[in-house]
């Protein structure tokens, strides 16, 4: 599982809990998460892209 996808849960569990519970740094620390995880998830899809462009270069001058 990634590293995001974890993030988001994370971030969707602690908002939930503090939305019920009335805890509003809980809730606001949720949303923090899933901000972050967003931004994870963007990094991992560039490092991704840049790793198939890598792969592909490799296989034209091979």
């Amino acid at each position: 599982m990634r590293k995001s996808t974890v993030g988001k849960v994370k971030g969707e569990i602690k908002e939930t809990t503090g939305e019920a519970t009335g805890d509003s740094r809980l809730e606001w620390e949720g949303k923090a998460d899933r901000m972050a995880a967003a931004a994870r998830e963007g990094i991992e899809k560039v490092h991704r892209s840049a790793q198939r462009a890598q792969d592909e270069m490799r296989r034209r001058t091979s």
